[in-house]
């Protein structure tokens, strides 16, 4: 609520809504047409309004027949809100007749005069205030001016008359809004005659993007920019202050704004005071350059060149505190101590560089250099250029300065020998740019910052300049946008700043277009910023923008180069290693990496871990950008499809050593492209793990993209199932399911149905391993059936074999029996002995189902001759689980201790955790028949740590079941039954038949 809302009595208000209070309350003044009125009476400040009038300028040309009804109408029930406790005859004090009209009497004298009640009415004392700032500015009391003028400002609460319709108020309101605009400029103008043009920089641009065609505005845009060293940007604001006049107007800038573009580019002294300079002559220069120990023969004027720092700096404690550390010395090798700070453009390398700067302003008795090189410009400052303006400034006349840059360096360097100086060289382009630039003596200092990394500066400190933490960039926010504001949405504002990917520039131009619309919520920009197609529209505000910025480095980029940055960042996935991003390029490793290092250098990649790169989110989607516009559909299909070939040329190798024997590999989509190799299967377990996340990102792309080739959703879906090692991790179920779910819409969609039934055959597998049975058996019969139409035999085998397995999971054994068989018979038929040996294993536990031990055992082993023969390690270790499991059943307990200790060590080994958890269980079993119960409970409390570790519901039941059961023995009933209770609880929410075991087995304890 406003202040003069907080009084007592009547108060009025016209500057954002219109509104009304009584003692604080706010009164409810109706619909719009009344409140129209009530607005046409408080603007006519106590004068009377006749009845026509009021109908032009509330309803216009649209007005009813009986307009002049429901006038009367309106004014009786405003008078009734106004003075709700007066007597029908008692006339009304203030909203009064007057002939045939009306007025509003708002002063106690009943004269009609506003003024007399000026404190009830916003409008009143926004007026009488800025009356008095104008008394103020011309006794020459401008900080009092301008106190008042804020103070003033601060009761508009949004657009003018808020509420109210009709031609009246629309005319009235772009007045009102006209005369806060000229407040608002007189406040401007004050504030840079105070010198406080660095604190209000970030005002002017949104108000300059908020009103661009006002000459004056931008007048004072330029100003403050150039008064805070920044002449590039204050010309640039003429540049597209003329282009948006001849636009929109067809006419060129005003007198006033083309003189001062002339005296800024004239560097006009009075714009800008410099120190004068000490006149010298040619022999003083050269006694001044060979001036022994003793110091220069010379006294020169103390340059303080740094622009103004930024009043809301925020965060970099650390890195500040470091920088401030090697400037004054500690800890540094001998010499200049010079640090070289490099990152992404928009990451505050200068904010942080002039902010140390003016910080370390007592270790500088002798004064600060400072200059901008515009190294990402069209035309980069040459040394020679920047040598002359730093010579001048330190006192040496322009007669006298040699030709030579050599020369002027080593004048430089003699004229800064026995003096603490710093120099402060910004936005260098490499380091040939700033090598002549740098101080000689030990007293002196420099910072330097670059988007490039200076890495073959001597001597040069680099510093890596990264985005904000989470908590800086909120900081930030709120030091721009307001710390109200952003506290009240904490959460909505943690979701801006993470959409601007933490990065400083694009966090201050959101908050700057925050700061400057009251009326926006922080929650109103998250949905504007989601849109990654629009992200980069909506962080600009005047001239800045964070997709010029990145434009700066972009144009810096050779062909090669360019072409990399736009097809790297194609790719759906977080980040890319070295071999996929030849893939996508096109190129040998070797060569990009080669490309990819320069663009790091660049810092328009990063380098996150030895041969993987990622972009800045922003920054990728800048990149994105560029490849939208410079590449053809059709290059940059082929840029990804090269990615998915090679993601399954190497997933499929690293299949094929993840289960040896597997005909899987051998039949997967040949898209031309070669893949990784691996020299173990451990290696390529472990690969597929660590790609998994890029992996899954071009599955997801391929699903998504429009008119895709049936060929390439068929390579998606072979990629899912090249993928299948990860499955048994117990890792990744969730991006398996929804990625795989999202490929299966598709390729049914387009009518692929090979890739349909590797999709379905994944998506069951998916959903077996998270024991939703009836899921998975549903998508694994789709399968079959499309296997079979399709004569895909080789998924076709192990669909069988999963029906079977599921089939047993419920109890079903004859039917998996049935199952294995035509799985086995599949495989025979196509030569896929690995698959019969699989399908022989598994049906080892259906035999036991049904009272067949020794067909069980006879199976298990037969499976494990199978894989020993053909030398399948994976298989084995399969073989040797379900024959222990066999072993255990039928009492020969020690053998089947050792087959299980065997294949764990190697499921251990190769990170499978859903087998690991299976045969810590199985041990826990095994040592409960053999009455060794404090063996049992360690490995059922270790299966138990790895279900959990791995989100395997149906594992951690069976874990719990056993560890019950074996604390029960050992006489901790307690904890026994507890575990067991939560077993129960488990399968029973799984429905898995298990849990009528448990339950019978719950009983059995009570009534024991």
């Amino acid at each position: 609520m406003p202040d003069h809302a907080a009084a007592d009595g009547l108060r009025f208000a016209v500057l954002g809504p219109v509104l009304a209070w009584r003692d604080g309350v706010e009164l409810d003044l109706g619909t719009p047409l009344q409140r129209s009125i009530l607005a046409m009476l408080l603007l006519r400040e106590g004068h009377a309004v006749t009845p026509d009038e009021m109908i032009d300028g509330v309803w216009g040309e649209d007005a009813p027949p009986r307009a002049l009804g429901a006038l009367r109408t309106y004014v009786s029930r405003l008078r009734t809100v106004l003075e709700p406790d007066r007597s029908p005859r008692t006339p009304p004090r203030l909203l009064t007749s007057v002939g045939r009209g009306y007025a509003l009497r708002l002063g106690p004298d009943q004269s009609g005069a506003v003024q007399s009640g000026a404190a009830r009415f916003d409008l009143a004392v926004f007026e009488r205030e800025c009356a008095a700032a104008e008394s103020d500015r011309r006794k020459g009391r401008a900080d009092e001016a301008a106190r008042r003028l804020r103070g003033a400002l601060r009761l508009w609460s949004g657009e003018p008359l808020t509420g109210a319709v009709g031609p009246f108020a629309e005319h009235q309101r772009d007045r009102l809004a006209e005369r806060r605009m000229s407040a608002v400029e007189t406040l401007m103008e004050l504030d840079l005659e105070l010198g406080r043009h660095a604190e209000i920089v970030s005002e002017l641009v949104a108000l300059a993007a908020e009103h661009p065609l006002r000459e004056r505005l931008r007048a004072q845009l330029m100003l403050a920019y150039y008064r805070c060293g920044r002449q590039a940007e204050a010309l640039s604001v003429f540049t597209e202050t003329r282009h948006a006049l001849v636009e929109e107007l067809g006419i060129e800038p005003g007198a006033d704004l083309a003189l001062l573009h002339r005296r800024i580019l004239a560097a006009d002294p009075s714009l800008a005071p410099t120190p004068p300079p000490v006149r010298l002559s040619p022999q003083d220069v050269h006694d001044d350059a060979s001036a022994t120990e003793t110091g220069p023969a010379i006294e020169m004027p103390r340059p303080a060149q740094l622009p103004a720092a930024v009043p809301d700096f925020t965060g970099r404690t650390g890195l500040v505190r470091r920088l401030l550390a090697l400037l004054r010395g500690e800890g540094a090798r001998e010499g200049v101590p010079i640090a070289a700070m490099s990152g992404i453009g928009g990451v505050g390398k200068t904010t942080l560089a002039v902010h140390v700067a003016h910080l370390a302003d007592d270790l500088f008795p002798d004064g600060q250099l400072y200059a901008d090189l515009r190294g990402y410009g069209a035309e980069p400052t040459a040394p020679e250029t920047a040598l002359v303006a730093f010579l001048r400034a330190l006192g040496i006349p322009m007669d006298v300065i040699p030709d030579g840059l050599a020369e002027r360096s080593a004048l430089f360097r003699s004229l800064l020998a026995d003096r603490r100086m710093l120099v402060l060289l910004d936005n260098a382009r490499d380091a040939e740019q700033v090598e002549h630039l740098l101080p000689g003596s030990a007293g002196c200092a420099a910072i330097i910052t670059s988007r490039g990394k200076l890495a073959d500066l001597p001597a040069a400190r680099l510093v890596d300049l990264d985005v904000m933490e989470p908590e800086e960039a909120l900081s930030l926010l709120a030091a721009v946008a307001g710390p109200e504001r952003v506290a009240a949405e904490r959460a909505a504002a943690m979701d801006v700043v993470a959409a601007c990917g933490f990065l400083p520039l694009a966090v201050r131009i959101v908050a700057a277009r925050l700061a400057s619309r009251p009326s926006w919520t922080v929650a109103s920009l998250v949905p504007r910023l989601a849109d990654e197609r629009r992200r980069l529209d909506e962080m600009k505000i005047g001239n800045l923008a964070v997709s010029a910025t990145f434009a700066l480095g972009y144009g810096q980029l050779d062909a090669r180069q360019a072409r990399a940055f736009r097809l790297l960042s194609l790719p759906s996935g977080s980040g890319i290693s070295v071999f996929a991003a030849a893939a996508v390029l096109d190129l040998t490793p070797a060569a990009a990496e080669d490309v990819i290092e320069s663009l790091v250098d660049a810092s328009l990649l990063e380098a996150p871990a030895p041969g993987r790169y990622r972009f800045h989110d922003l920054l990728k989607l800048f990149a994105r950008r560029q490849a939208e516009d410079a590449e053809e559909p059709a290059a940059r299909a082929l840029a990804l499809r090269r990615l998915l070939g090679f993601y399954l040329a190497s997933a499929g190798a690293a299949h094929r050593l993840a289960y040896e024997g597997s005909a899987i590999a051998d039949n997967l989509t040949d898209m031309g492209v070669r893949g990784h190799s691996f020299s173990s299967a451990d290696e390529a377990v472990a690969w597929l793990s660590a790609e998994a996340e890029d992996m899954f990102g071009a599955v997801a792309q391929t699903a998504g993209a429009q008119d895709v080739p049936g060929g390439d959703l068929l390579a998606a879906a072979d990629l899912l199932l090249a993928m299948e090692p990860l499955l048994e991790s117990g890792t990744n179920q969730r991006d398996f399911e929804q990625r795989t779910s999202a490929l299966l819409t598709a390729t049914r969609g387009a009518g692929e149905r090979r890739g349909e039934v590797r999709c379905r055959y994944v998506l069951g597998r998916v959903l077996f391993g998270a024991n939703r049975l009836a899921e998975a058996e549903s998508h694994f019969l789709a399968a079959r059936t499309l296997g079979e139409e399709t004569g895909d035999h080789i998924v076709l085998g192990e669909t069988c074999n999963a029906l079977a397995v599921v089939a047993g999971r419920r109890r079903r054994h004859t039917e998996a029996l049935e199952w294995f068989d035509r799985a086995t018979a599949v495989h025979r038929e196509t030569g896929n002995p690995a698959g019969e040996a699989l399908a022989s294993c598994y049906s080892a536990r259906d035999h036991l189902g049904l009272g067949r031990p020794d067909d069980a055992i006879a199976a298990a082993e037969r499976g494990l001759a199978v894989f020993s023969e053909i030398g399948s390690g994976a298989g084995m270790a399969r073989a040797r689980y379900h024959l222990g499991n066999v072993l255990s059943y039928v009492g020969r307990l020690n053998e089947a201790v050792v087959h299980h200790a065997e294949c764990l060590a190697f499921f251990r080994a190769s990170n499978q955790r859903v087998w690991e958890q299976r045969v810590c269980y199985r041990l826990a079993a095994t040592f409960i028949a053999a009455g060794r119960y404090a063996e049992a409970a360690r490995h059922a409390e270790q299966a138990l740590t790895v279900s959990r570790e791995i989100t395997h519901p149906y594992g951690e039941a069976q874990s719990l079941a056993a560890l019950g059961k074996a604390l029960a023995s050992l006489g901790e009933t307690g904890r026994g039954r507890q575990a067991l209770v939560k077993a129960l609880d488990i399968f029973t929410r799984l429905g898995s038949p298990e849990a009528d075991d448990i339950r019978a087995l719950l009983r059995e304890q009570v009534e024991t």
